[in-house]
């Protein structure tokens, strides 16, 4: 049974362009996440899937430099670019990990692989019903299941995050993986730069060490909960987010008094308006897609 670790990650993000090679202690997003993944004792291989944009080439180039494998597929069905990489890969169970995820937990995650395992069933995560903190998502299944859901669905929210399909039909058989007491309130992701503060903070207190375990953070948490200023965000807000919506929050987040800005200027929330408008403020840095 060959089982292969992929890793969804590109650099043109809406809310965060480029998050995934933002820098915590000097180190890129992604690299800390492979090297930390890269401790599992459970995982054959481990793949970075970026889409075929030229924007990516150099996440591309970067994890190819770090000794990992990096491949490209569709930007937006990125269901198709699980199944195509996989099946290149002779992939027999993936293991679906997102790249805004640097706290990723190898032993949490081989423990999860154990339970698919032991299970014997098509798709196994800590996500149907979350319990752990939002960016220790994990997401198990056969290759068998990823192709029947690409064959079968064809909505585009299906295909753009991948699993939906996996969750809610009944042709599969899923088991959700529980922790004894429920702390998906915490974010230990990356999805605005209020995450990525919270993230450096964490990195910065274990330094040099960067595969502390997320017990270790939990018990961070306990100890320091001021570290911790990204609570307020919903989890997993941005998967029924429109384009525009992410734009709107990125400007609430990034620029003192957004609220009053877009309400004075609806029409910014059509893209192709962006540019124009923001050429003329002193944010228009904040605005710049990677």
């Amino acid at each position: 049974m060959k089982i292969v670790a992929i890793i969804q990650a590109r650099v043109d993000s809406i809310r965060l362009p480029n998050k995934v090679m933002k820098l915590v202690n000097e180190t890129p997003i992604i690299e800390l996440l492979i090297k930390r993944l890269n401790r599992s004792k459970q995982i054959n291989k481990i793949i970075v899937a970026t889409s075929e944009k030229q924007t990516n080439k150099k996440l591309l180039n970067y994890v190819k430099e770090l000794g990992f494998s990096c491949d490209t597929g569709d930007e937006e069905d990125v269901l198709a670019r699980y199944f195509h990489i996989s099946k290149k890969h002779n992939a027999d169970v993936i293991v679906r990990i997102t790249g805004d995820c640097p706290l990723i937990d190898a032993s949490l995650v081989d423990k999860i692989i154990e339970k698919f395992k032991e299970k014997k069933v098509d798709y196994v995560s800590n996500t149907i019903f979350p319990t752990y903190p939002d960016g220790l998502d994990t997401e198990v299944f056969t290759f068998s299941s990823l192709e029947r859901a690409y064959n079968e669905t064809h909505k585009k929210h299906d295909r753009e995050h991948v699993t939906p399909y996996l969750k809610k039909s009944n042709f599969f058989n899923k088991y959700n993986f529980k922790n004894n007491e429920d702390f998906s309130h915490l974010r230990l992701t990356v999805d605005n730069t209020e995450d990525l503060k919270t993230i450096k903070k964490i990195f910065e207190y274990f330094s040099p060490n960067i595969y502390f375990s997320w017990i270790d953070v939990l018990n961070l948490y306990k100890k320091k909960p001021d570290i911790f200023t990204n609570l307020d965000i919903k989890r997993n807000e941005g998967e029924f987010m429109s384009k525009g919506q992410k734009l709107w929050q990125r400007a609430k987040r990034s620029i003192s008094g957004g609220n009053m800005l877009l309400s004075k200027r609806p029409e910014m929330f059509l893209p192709e308006k962006w540019p124009t408008y923001f050429s003329k403020t002193k944010g228009c840095k904040v605005w710049d897609l990677d």
